[in-house]
């Protein structure tokens, strides 16, 4: 089964996946939910195989589901669309289905099925676009029903995106000068008010930096996401993506080399030089370990990170990361 992912479904997961925290005060704004962003986010299976009508099974990938726990936990599914879909409803009663079933219980005689709180994030959207959607169920039992609730990304001012620390939408934050590529490449002036807009991006985020709101990595992972947007956005508009890229920079992150988290990798691996190869080890470790957590990544993948970069077997890599997560080991 093939499955194809967009450029801006790629940006969408990687975000979730490197930068779960951002995703928080999105949930605040769609679902009115008062997280404080200290919560964990801990994300389900993204890849779900559908039983079809005509007998046949097709794998496809959800953009996101997780569960959020706070005060008590709750499911989300969020998906992210560049333009409006007309199987988008099938898709999410799909998906939301199979969400619930893979956490249903059955307690004697009754299944109980819990569905996540959904919506969907739209990067292009017109007059027509809806502030909801809704899924309604005729059952034996009764009519019952549920919204998909809709967030439009070109609503967003950027006043409004760092006022309410939105900052998970800033890379698809193009979107909203897309019906005006064709005057910035004709009009000097006025792409030079593009690049200035994008300046002030670049600032902000250099300023919530320095308030250590953000941590260096999320910076560049939000500017180098936002070029990964502005490079197909903008394929057949060669001033507006020189113009922007020349504010944004060129190339910032290495994946999975991650240069930024690799600072303290190699200031621990030098220092190991003097005071011994073991402790300078273990501080790169440890500076791993915390950049991870602060960003949000789960156990699993912290300690996948630490087997690959370290070459740890599994066993002393749990033992790393229970000393310096602060969480009691029962290993020795």
């Amino acid at each position: 089964m093939k499955l194809t992912n967009t450029p801006y479904d790629d940006v969408f997961r990687t975000l979730l996946n490197d930068c779960s925290a951002l995703i928080i005060p999105v949930i605040n704004e769609v679902f009115g939910e008062r997280y404080t962003g200290q919560e964990k986010v801990v994300f389900f299976p993204s890849e779900h195989f559908l039983n079809r009508q005509d007998g046949d099974g097709q794998g496809r990938v959800t953009d996101s589901s997780f569960e959020i726990r706070g005060r008590e936990p709750k499911k989300y599914h969020l998906e992210c669309q560049s333009s409006p879909d007309s199987s988008m409803l099938v898709r999410f009663f799909e998906y939301d289905t199979q969400i619930a079933l893979d956490q249903g219980k059955v307690v004697g005689n009754t299944l109980t099925v819990t569905f996540p709180h959904s919506a969907v994030l739209y990067l292009r959207c017109t007059a027509s676009t809806p502030d909801e959607m809704r899924i309604r169920m005729v059952t034996p039992g009764g009519i019952t029903e549920y919204a998909v609730l809709v967030m439009r990304s070109q609503d967003y001012t950027l006043e409004e995106i760092f006022r309410k620390d939105l900052l998970f939408l800033l890379p698809f934050y193009i979107f909203t000068h897309e019906s005006r590529f064709h005057e910035y490449e004709e009009d000097r002036a006025k792409l030079e008010c593009l690049m200035q807009e994008y300046g002030q991006i670049k600032d902000k985020l250099e300023g919530l930096l320095e308030q250590k709101a953000i941590s260096e990595y999320t910076k560049c992972t939000l500017l180098d996401m936002s070029n990964k947007v502005l490079e197909h956005i903008a394929a057949r508009h060669e001033a507006v993506r020189k113009g922007v890229k020349a504010v944004m920079g060129g190339k910032i992150l290495e994946y999975e080399a991650k240069t930024i988290r690799n600072e303290g990798i190699q200031q621990g691996i030098e220092q190991g030089l003097e005071q011994g190869l073991e402790r300078g080890l273990e501080q790169g470790i440890e500076a791993l370990v915390l950049d991870n957590l602060e960003e949000g990544s789960s156990e699993e993948r912290i300690l996948t990170k630490l087997e690959k970069r370290f070459s740890l077997d599994k066993e002393r890599a749990l033992i790393y990361y229970k000393r310096f997560s602060g969480e009691p080991s029962d290993m020795q």
